[in-house]
């Protein structure tokens, strides 16, 4: 799981702006997110975790570390505001102390036991910044320093504050204010010379002087490729250069250091296909024989020192033992070895004291170029294996797993030989070939008791330090030291105006200098200072969060909000604000959906799904609507001919009348006024109700047709008068707003009713009950 670190430059020289008329932090933030819109593409970007720092103090400064969401980062990455010093060493010794805090947890260092390059985790840092001078406060700084002071336990056991597998990449911002006449130079991205560039080298990595934006898109694909699982290793020669090939002239290699005699590169660690972890067997040698009676470890260097013979020796492999093979990253050694095209030689390679009576050590595997000739491959085997592993192969093909006394003295006197930590690899190997036995149980693993006990302690107190940071950045509050200022909305302002200048000019007489457009937003972050340092933002969510001493202030400020007149009443309490929504939310009905509730199943899922009304209870669907010369809104298929007037009064009489259709809304409902619920709370419909029929005479408007009964009517079994009669009795259905009013009134006389009722049994004579209890 890679970890990408992005280091911010919050310094004040971040505001200056490019001839593209962005500041520098504008650019860094655009170059953050197109880096992960990238790395987005790769199937493997799924198990990233992503971090932010920036240059203030901790913990401020860590704004996304290992609890954050995704969410948290893209939030703290837009808020970040250019206004502190150029701090780069503190902020860097933060981000590796950040990124270390969980390794003596973990145990993945393997301090005193060889380093396993199986056991990582891959981290890149990536820092942008603009390059200028080191400021803090304690002056300008012409070299990055990065504090030796740090609270992270056992930091001691590393002489660098970074690990093999974390590399610093820098992004060195130098895009000018005015575009320049000279077209851009093509080709790869130079290193800068700003301070910072030492450093990323000594990590593995490197930093880019970026001059425009398609420099910046070219840094950002490059970083999205160097993102591999791997760790960084010093490989240098010891020894004479190998000896010229055929058809090589004699004088070659040139006199001097050459660039493949030194290389700080990185070795591919590739994760297991089916598990997605990588797998290994082999250590790399620890740089100094461990002593059972030191009472503690002689600091490592982050990256080990990997000596080379050029000396060709035959590559070993032995098919029941296990070895591990680790590509390197292409480098002028790489280069040089598949220039020699020798794929069936190899050069071995050591570790300098790693031997109890050798200063180079013994072979621990050997640097081989593929048969392809496509890449050079790094093999770990087992401590001096050219001993080894043809003692194993008579084992096997000789004495059969059942080793003579002379081959037993033999294997003795190579365990001698073998850094006790090696014991357990072996034995696990030697159980997988067939031969349990070759190894007693009560064999030393190399460290004291003491060693192992402090180890131990600084594995709880590195806990302890990692539950209070991540504690700290959780709980970081924003400084109240002012009143925060806002930005004006509604009115422009003069300022904004386009003809400020020339209104300015008329008044004073004089031509001003300040541009045509101003943007009011771009210091919202400023505050006020305030005199009082004791007024604070009084944001109370709980009565019981007010302290006694401030209740009465508390209260009369709340009763003065509620009571002012100037301020609008809270929402809810006037119902005409129930339905107040902005117009720019109207229709955004797509999120009012997904916040519903799982609607039920329906009871007829035959019946076709009544259309939804979007706030309009009179909405009908419009694909089977027709509409007659009178303008009468029927659904279904009709008839092309007018209906004469004799068919309303025979279907009010009973005769055979056209087809009664359903009604389209429960306001609509005929011989009963529509009644609104007593209760608030909402119970599904009855299909029983959805299923009621209403006459085919009746308009959509809620006036009743010729010859259906009216609310008066005495007469039950006939139809009332026409037009004239219609006309006398008012409408059968209420409007919305006597609704409303029929609404209030109702709910008034319940909750009167409810009222009594309960005044009535508080009172009821009876056992005293105490409500506390």
């Amino acid at each position: 799981m890679p970890v990408l670190l992005f280091l911010i430059d919050t310094s004040a020289s971040m505001n200056q702006r490019t001839h593209l008329g962005t500041t520098y932090l504008d650019i860094a933030k655009g170059a953050v997110e197109t880096f992960m819109k990238l790395r987005g593409r790769d199937p493997a970007s799924r198990g990233d975790r992503y971090m932010l720092i920036n240059f203030e103090d901790v913990p401020l400064g860590i704004k996304a570390g290992w609890k954050e969401s995704h969410s948290t980062f893209m939030t703290e990455l837009r808020n970040l505001q250019a206004t502190g010093l150029t701090t780069v060493g503190q902020s860097l010794r933060t981000a590796f102390d950040l990124l270390n805090l969980n390794r003596l947890v973990s145990g993945i260092d393997n301090y005193g036991q060889g380093r396993n390059p199986f056991f990582l985790e891959p981290s890149i840092i990536v820092a942008i910044t603009d390059g200028n001078k080191l400021t803090s406060s304690s002056g300008v700084q012409d070299e990055l320093h990065l504090p030796l002071t740090t609270p992270l336990p056992g930091s001691e056991l590393t002489k660098e504050p970074f690990r093999w597998d974390q590399r610093l990449f820098a992004l060195v911002l130098r895009i000018p204010g005015h575009a320049s006449v000279e077209p851009e130079p093509l080709g790869g991205v130079p290193s800068d010379d700003s301070a910072i560039t030492p450093m990323c080298e000594v990590t593995g990595g490197r930093s880019y002087s970026v001059f425009s934006q398609r420099m910046l898109n070219q840094c950002l694909e490059s970083l999205v490729q160097k993102i591999q699982s791997g760790v960084v290793i010093n490989f240098e020669k010891t020894g004479p250069d190998p000896p010229p090939l055929e058809g090589e002239s004699r004088s070659y290699p040139r006199p001097g250091p050459q660039p493949w005699h030194s290389c700080h590169r990185l070795i591919y660690v590739r994760p297991n296909p089916k598990t997605g972890v990588p797998i290994g067997h082999w250590p790399i040698p620890e740089a100094f024989w461990p002593d059972t009676n030191s009472p503690t470890l002689p600091p490592r260097s982050a990256h080990p020192h990997v000596r080379f013979s050029c000396m060709d020796a035959e590559p070993m492999v032995i098919d029941k033992v296990p070895f591990d093979k680790y590509e390197l990253e292409p480098s002028p050694l790489t280069q040089y070895i598949l220039e020699r095209k020798s794929p069936h030689t190899c050069w071995q390679v050591f570790v300098c004291n790693s031997a109890n009576y050798s200063d180079l050590g013994q072979p621990f595997g050997y640097l081989k170029a593929s048969t392809a000739l496509n890449c050079v491959n790094l093999f770990v085997m087992p401590y001096n294996y050219p001993v080894l592993l043809p003692l194993l192969d008579d084992l096997i093909r000789v004495h059969k797993f059942k080793p003579p006394v002379k081959w037993r003295q033999l294997f003795e006197n190579y365990l001698k030989t073998m850094p006790p930590y090696y014991i357990g690899v072996s034995r696990g190997s030697l159980m997988i070939m067939g031969a349990p036995n070759l190894l007693s149980d009560n064999m030393e693993y190399g460290m004291s008791y003491s060693v192992v006990s402090y180890l131990k302690k600084l594995s709880q107190q590195t806990k302890i330090e990692y539950e209070r940071l991540i504690a700290s950045v959780a709980k970081k509050v924003s400084s109240e030291g002012g009143i925060k200022v806002r930005t004006r909305g509604g009115v422009v302002s003069l300022a904004q105006r386009r003809d400020f200048t020339k209104l300015l000019a008329s008044i004073t007489g004089e031509t001003a200098s300040l541009p045509q457009e101003l943007n009011t937003t771009e210091f919202s972050g400023f505050q006020l200072a305030t005199l009082n340092k004791s007024l604070k933002h009084q944001g109370f969510r709980n009565a019981y969060d007010i302290p006694r001493m401030h209740l009465l202030d508390q209260l009369s400020r709340m009763r003065r909000n509620l009571l002012s007149a100037n301020i609008c009443r809270l929402r809810g309490q006037d119902p005409d604000q129930l339905h107040s929504v902005p117009i720019a939310q109207m229709g955004n009905y797509q999120d009012f959906l997904k916040a519903l509730p799982q609607p039920l199943r329906d009871a007829d899922p035959e019946r076709p799904k009544r259309l939804h009304t979007f706030g309009n209870p009179f909405k009908l669907d419009k694909k089977g609507m027709m509409i007659d010369e009178a303008d009468e809104f029927v659904t279904g298929p009709q008839n092309k001919g007018k209906r004469p007037p004799g068919d309303s009064s025979m279907q009010g009489s009973g005769g055979g009348g056209p087809k009664r259709r359903r009604c389209m809304s429960p306001l609509l409902r005929p011989g009963r006024a529509y009644t609104p619920p007593v209760s608030p709370a909402a119970s599904p419909s009855r299909p029983e109700d959805e299923e009621q029929e209403c006459g085919g005479g009746e308009e959509e408007n809620g006036f009743p047709r010729e010859g259906e009964l009216s609310e008066g009517s005495e007469d039950g079994g006939e139809a009332g008068g026409g037009e004239e009669e219609e006309e006398e009795h008012p409408p059968r259905y209420p409007s919305p707003g006597e609704l409303k009013k029929l609404m209030n009134s109702e709910c008034l006389e319940v909750n009167a009713e409810l009222r009594a009722l309960i005044t009535k049994e508080i009172r009821k004579p009876g056992r005293r009950m105490s409500f506390f209890h």
